[in-house]
């Protein structure tokens, strides 16, 4: 069998060993990058759940606005809480 090289910028030559290397990294990197754009969205979802829940309780019991104050605070701190479990994770990476 040929030995298949790839040569690439600058005269740096890559066999496949390091060809499936790149693939890995690739991987890792999109794997990364999903999951730290996933951080946002986790984050926007705990407050609009908190917000919703509130509302609700504020509409059903007539306690208006306090509910909602209530639980937009507690989706806030459950944001940041995702939010610090998740640089807790990155740093374990």
């Amino acid at each position: 069998m040929h030995d298949v090289r790839l040569v690439l910028l600058r005269g740096r030559t890559f066999g496949p060993s390091t060809k499936n290397q790149m693939k890995r990294e690739t991987y890792r990197t999109l794997r990364q990058l999903a999951y730290y754009s996933s951080i946002g969205l986790s984050m926007a979802l705990a407050i609009f759940i908190g917000l919703a829940v509130g509302v609700y309780l504020d509409r059903k019991w007539g306690s208006s606005p306090w509910m909602t104050l209530i639980f937009l605070v507690l989706g806030i701190a459950a944001g940041y809480k995702n939010l610090g479990l998740a640089i807790r994770k990155s740093r374990k990476l």
